[in-house]
């Protein structure tokens, strides 16, 4: 896929695709991208792959992929992990790498009620591929963006020196959870780090500021111990706030026996976005879940939606783990994110 420009054009529309970050229609799956002080929930090793494919109907529009690690160490009060993400737009036009490195420590206030603080360190490469442009002096008004023989034409428009942007990112979170409730908000790219790709300076070149709020509970519709399936259902909201740009997410996940689902409506200040709907299958260590996000916006009849996979391993679930449980109070409301 080749994208039209001007060589000007070039850094605005970078910034204007990612104005605002990714976040997961899936955020439960996705918890070191929500909140580093959601790193290291369990106790035992999580491990939590990601894929997303944005707008399919639109050729090689938006995909990402993200694994990451994250584990708890009760003798240090903390969480360590690490996360790993890659996402290209326009079939490889503009892609992202990044690694991020977090730690959250785990505060006991009173009996069943914690607070974390999370910290989250970044490195990431901006990549853009410069042969995969299509310029204005390419296009020919009677054969195109190739000449009569079918050799694609030139462009008189110079080739920056660096088509590549590496820097260090910086975030951070805060979590307050009980049994039954939890509460929690993120500042993302702290820093404000400089992705310009142009040799001359500009001023809407820096990652703006994210913030993030987010709050959720757990009820109960079945009594049971502290290793069987339990059968609840989380009501939650997210609010997402970067430069001009946000949204708001509010739905609920339900749990019974194996299997998991969940509905949410997203709504991007100006319009509605989406209608998000989960279906998903949990058992011992394996958990897996499919969204679709129907698109609610003017633009839904060319963007055919999109669609996610998670999928976690989660040791705490393991049958070594379960009989640790029961010798310690391991009661919270972040069940859906485990």
């Amino acid at each position: 896929m080749k994208r039209l420009l001007t060589l000007p054009a070039i850094c605005l529309l970078i910034c204007q695709l990612q104005a605002q970050d990714l976040v997961f229609s899936q955020f439960f799956a996705a918890p070191l991208e929500l909140n580093p002080a959601l790193t290291g929930i369990t106790y035992a090793p999580r491990v939590i792959i990601n894929y997303r494919n944005q707008w399919p109907a639109i050729p090689n529009a938006y995909t990402t992929y993200a694994v990451s690690y994250d584990q708890y160490f009760d003798n240090v009060n903390s969480g360590f992990g690490i996360n790993i993400l890659a996402d290209q737009e326009g079939g490889g036009i503009y892609k992202t790498n990044r690694i991020d490195f977090s730690y959250a420590y785990d505060l006991q206030i009173e009996d069943g009620m914690y607070l974390r603080g999370g910290l989250e360190a970044g490195f990431v490469q901006k990549r853009l591929d410069w042969d995969k442009l299509l310029f204005l002096d390419q296009i020919d008004p009677l054969t195109g963006a190739v000449d009569g023989l079918g050799n694609g034409l030139p462009t008189e428009e110079i080739q920056p020196e660096n088509l590549s942007r590496y820097y260090g990112d910086f975030s951070a979170g805060v979590l307050f959870y009980s049994p039954t409730f939890y509460a929690g908000a993120a500042l993302k790219h702290i820093n404000a780090p400089d992705e310009n790709l142009l040799p001359t300076p500009t001023d809407f070149a820096q990652r703006p500021l994210l913030y993030s709020v987010h709050a959720g509970a757990e009820i109960r519709l079945t009594e049971s111990n502290k290793t069987s399936n339990k059968t609840f259902i989380s009501p939650n909201v997210i609010f997402v706030r970067q430069a001009d740009l946000g949204q708001v997410n509010v739905g609920a996940y339900f749990r019974t026996w194996y299997l998991f689902g969940g509905a949410w409506y997203r709504y991007a200040f100006s319009n509605p976005d989406a209608a998000i709907f989960l279906v998903g299958f949990q058992k011992d260590v394996l958990k897996i879940g499919y969204s679709y996000d129907l698109t609610l916006s003017p633009i839904s009849h060319q963007t055919a939606g999109g669609h996610e996979i998670s999928l976690i391993l989660n040791f705490d679930e393991s049958e070594r783990m379960k009989k640790r449980r029961q010798s310690r109070d391991f009661n919270n409301c972040l069940k859906l994110f485990k």
